[in-house]
């Protein structure tokens, strides 16, 4: 099999596994939100499921060194890729800004203000 499509289906994976721990971080600080907005609903004492809270944290801080982490794995799959010869860029189609640029201009209309 050709290198750059074994490089593609390893970014592809990097890529949804990124995006995974993204969306448990912010799911997990969404239901930090709940939780604090539940125990102010309930109109519950302040040291109410505290230590809930102070697991949900811990689970936070950890959420966040793995984001820290995945993006280490990130910086050295480029370079893997460097070394095994692959030069182009995995992450999508690159526009050229400039034609963007004109085609915004030509949709673009102008109508006087009086």
């Amino acid at each position: 099999m050709e290198k750059i499509f074994v490089a593609q289906r390893v970014f592809t994976k990097l890529v949804e596994t990124e995006e995974a721990v993204d969306t448990a971080f912010a799911q997990s600080a969404d239901l930090m939100s709940v939780m604090l907005q539940a125990r102010k609903d309930l109109g519950a004492n302040i040291k109410f499921a505290d230590d809930a809270q102070a697991k949900l944290m811990t689970a936070i801080a950890a959420m966040s060194e793995a984001r820290t982490a995945m993006c280490a794995v990130h910086n050295q799959l480029e370079e893997a890729k460097l070394r095994i010869g692959i030069r182009t860029k995995m992450g999508g189609i690159e526009t050229n800004n400039s034609q963007l640029m004109a085609d915004e201009a030509e949709q673009t209309t102008l109508r006087q203000v009086v």
